[in-house]
């Protein structure tokens, strides 16, 4: 219990001297901050594996592992520049699914082979990936808004320029989208008996996501799109996504109680 709470209570720390860097008064103090928090976070995952016999990958240490891995990307990406400004979400994000975890409490873990769970350590940098990809559209929509209403905020200092904020959000569903088809592929060539394991409607939608993101890529790329419809897409296929996953999970073990 105490790594969690030591924990929770980093990730929230660093938040708030996030906020406090907006004004120029924090910094890069939240860096080591944030990195003790995630290192704790782990811990209690790793604690919980050994103790349980295997990873669990169940709904709420999924969530778990998922936030996780958005707060190691945007504190890599913010150690660098003003992305750092993504933590003051991701970070109690982390927190909130950390806490939630472990009052849930870990389950013990679907026997897996290695081939399977490659596939499922795929999906979860996928989805972490993605994630970041979506917070970055409603960072870039929320400057453009307030960019063209002419209304100039402080919060709007913590974000970088524009064409940067559009570059890095570019980048990052490129790398979402080689991570989400490397899923996509060890689930065709590992996962067995699609039916019998009620995942159709999952890899359905999954395959619908990785569509909308690749069209996405082909449109910037042939077209040059930007702005607005950079947003709607990358938010679209990010819903099919969550739905793929996370909304598969809580109506199957949440709802129906099945693994």
């Amino acid at each position: 219990m105490i790594p969690v709470l030591v924990s929770v209570a980093l990730y929230l720390l660093a938040t708030g001297l996030l906020v406090g860097g907006i004004r120029g008064t924090a910094g890069r103090a939240w860096l080591p901050v944030v990195i003790a928090a995630m290192l704790l976070h782990a811990l209690e995952h790793v604690l919980a594996w050994r103790r349980i016999g295997g990873a669990d990958m169940h709904f709420f240490a999924a969530l778990s592992l998922v936030t996780l891995g958005m707060a190691a990307l945007t504190t890599a990406v913010g150690a660098r520049g003003r992305m750092a400004s993504l933590g003051m979400v991701v970070f109690p994000l982390a927190a909130a699914a950390l806490l939630g975890t472990h009052l849930h409490g870990h389950r013990a873990p679907e026997p897996m082979d290695w081939r399977l769970q490659l596939h499922a350590w795929l999906a979860l940098l996928a989805y972490a990936t993605l994630a970041v990809a979506a917070l970055l559209a409603v960072g870039l929509w929320l400057q453009e808004r307030a960019l063209s209403r002419r209304e100039i905020h402080g919060w709007l200092r913590a974000l970088p320029p524009l064409v940067e904020l559009e570059t890095l959000l570019f980048r990052t569903i490129g790398v979402g989208f080689v991570l989400l088809s490397a899923t996509l592929l060890t689930g065709i060539l590992f996962v067995e008996n699609l039916l019998a394991q009620h995942l159709v409607h999952k890899t359905v939608l999954s395959l619908l996501s990785w569509l909308v993101f690749g069209v996405l890529l082909l449109g910037r790329w042939r077209q040059g799109w930007r702005g607005r419809t950079a947003v709607r897409w990358t938010l679209a296929a990010m819903v099919l996504l969550v739905l793929a996953f996370f909304g598969s999970k809580f109506v199957l073990e949440l709802v129906l109680q099945r693994a």
